[in-house]
């Protein structure tokens, strides 16, 4: 199991970050040459296979154990009218997903991943993040190390989600700590707020930069001084999984900001994630387009939860049964193209 010690463990594991196979990678690739199809007819579903290839260290990649992972924390910044919803929503929606009644079960349900939920000290709020860091040092090892312990060593496939209400705010300041731009670049409506929810989070926002952004030296400081829990333990997961060399189908805007401090570091901290889908999030394609990725999906989603990422995993599915089912051109006796 991946842990990390202190931050100079977790800092140290981000400058040793593996690589893919590449002799994988030549491999399944050479395959799809010899497979019964015009060359790059399969568009996407070629390189997804690829990918997969590459990371699974096997020129036929499968995906039979999918983990979907949602982790539940609690933001002090909530309590500045930032969310359409109030805080108490985190507990019973922990609650839902725990009954198997939320999208996300539905969607796990139907793409044939295993969810687990993570709870996170729903009682204690994080700090707010206007005012104070949003944790402690040893608070944010402890979210990170959540997340990390979460990812299971068979894993082949791995979702992380979140539910925190106001946890956008946290992400959008994430973003703007990470990437640089205007606060306003960065917020959107989030769960649904009016003009004035999204003009409350803009100044939050900016408060919460003003005050710490000077000390967001590396990529710790700046998870611990304005991220969440949940936010945190998904930068935790997704750590963990490249360690595991385990590839990570990215769900929305939360999920993705939450490496987005990751990613400013170390800038091929992504080599091992596919973004799902571009959210309904203002600053979401943003934030991909920093990253280097490219949406698989655009449905106007919003929900979070990795709802998003349980609905692209058919997709990756459907890559790797052609990738490794077709026909080569020799064993269909059909003659190859010159």
């Amino acid at each position: 199991m991946i842990r990390f010690a202190d931050r100079a463990a977790f800092t140290a594991a981000l400058s040793t970050l593996p690589a893919p196979a590449e002799a994988a990678i030549a491999a399944a690739r050479a395959r799809q040459a010899e497979l019964t199809k015009p060359a790059g007819s399969l568009g996407r579903l070629e390189e997804i296979a690829v990918f997969m290839a590459g990371w699974q260290d096997t020129p036929r990649p499968r995906i039979d154990r999918v983990q979907a992972v949602v982790f539940a924390g609690n933001h002090g910044v909530a309590a500045r009218g930032v969310s359409a919803f109030p805080v108490e929503v985190t507990v019973q929606m922990v609650a839902n997903f725990q009954a198997g009644g939320a999208a996300i079960n539905a969607l796990c349900r139907a793409c044939g991943a295993e969810l687990s939920v993570v709870p996170l000290d729903l009682d204690r709020p994080t700090g707010d993040i206007c005012e104070e860091a949003a944790m402690s040092e040893a608070e944010c090892l402890a979210a990170l190390n959540a997340g990390a312990a979460a990812v299971k060593a068979d894993t082949q496939l791995l979702l992380v989600g979140e539910m925190g209400i106001g946890n956008t705010t946290p992400a959008s300041a994430l973003c703007a700590a990470a990437f640089g731009g205007e606060a306003a670049q960065w917020c959107g409506k989030g769960s649904g707020i009016d003009s004035e929810g999204v003009a409350r989070k803009i100044g939050a926002v900016e408060q919460a930069l003003a005050l710490h952004l000077p000390d967001c030296g590396d990529a710790f400081e700046t998870l611990r001084r304005l991220g969440g829990r949940e936010i945190v333990a998904m930068a935790g997961a997704i750590l963990a999984a490249r360690l595991m060399r385990v590839p990570v189908l990215l769900d929305g805007f939360i999920a993705c900001a939450s490496i987005a401090p990751l990613v400013a570091q170390v800038p091929g901290f992504t080599d091992h994630c596919l973004a799902a889908h571009c959210s309904a999030e203002a600053g979401h394609i943003r934030l991909l387009g920093h990253f280097g990725l490219e949406p698989l999906l655009h449905l106007g989603m919003r929900l979070g939860e990795g709802s998003g990422a349980a609905t692209a995993v058919p997709i990756l599915r459907a890559a790797l049964a052609a990738h490794a089912e077709m026909a080569t051109f020799a064993e269909a006796a059909v003659a190859s193209g010159s």
